[in-house]
């Protein structure tokens, strides 16, 4: 059994509340549908601390600031004594912090299920770490999620990429 480190949970205000600029208050973006393996070539650009994001290099030489994200992948490993899960996505895997504080989460963590996670990014390497903040269980047409997840991430991340040119 591998032994997942436990570690605070922290969800930036990015996550809660609108960010106010000049007074004025701005909308925040929705999470960002990303591949395990973006994230973890993405670590030696960003500093997660700061709770501004990472930049993600998209094809075409194209870049992406992410800080919430949207993932996708196969439960591996839970360990609720330690609030976290072992996910693996296409390109590696990942880990999901902060488990026993979703609702209606639990029944998603069986080894196994396939699953949808939304959170806020706390570490890239070794491995990503999400700080979960919505999880869902989309087992029941798993064949179609898996062969369709790799073209939402793209086409998602392609539509954002030239929205911010």
């Amino acid at each position: 059994m591998r032994t997942i480190t436990a570690t605070y949970c922290y969800i930036p205000s990015v996550m809660s509340r609108p960010q106010k600029t000049d007074g004025q208050e701005k909308k925040r973006p929705p999470p960002v549908k990303v591949l395990s393996g973006q994230l973890r070539a993405a670590g030696i650009r960003c500093n997660v601390d700061s709770g501004s994001g990472c930049v993600i290099r998209l094809s075409g030489g194209r870049s992406l600031l992410v800080s919430l994200v949207w993932m996708q992948g196969t439960v591996l490993e839970v360990q609720l004594d330690r609030n976290t899960a072992l996910l693996l996505d296409e390109t590696g895997t990942f880990t999901v912090q902060g488990i026993n504080s979703v609702p209606k989460g639990k029944p998603c963590l069986s080894q196994g299920k396939y699953v949808m996670v939304m959170g806020a990014i706390q570490a890239l390497s070794p491995e990503p770490v999400i700080c979960v903040v919505k999880m869902a269980d989309l087992s029941e047409l798993v064949a179609l999620h898996r062969r369709m997840w790799k073209l939402e991430v793209e086409d998602l991340q392609q539509v954002l990429s030239s929205r911010s040119r």
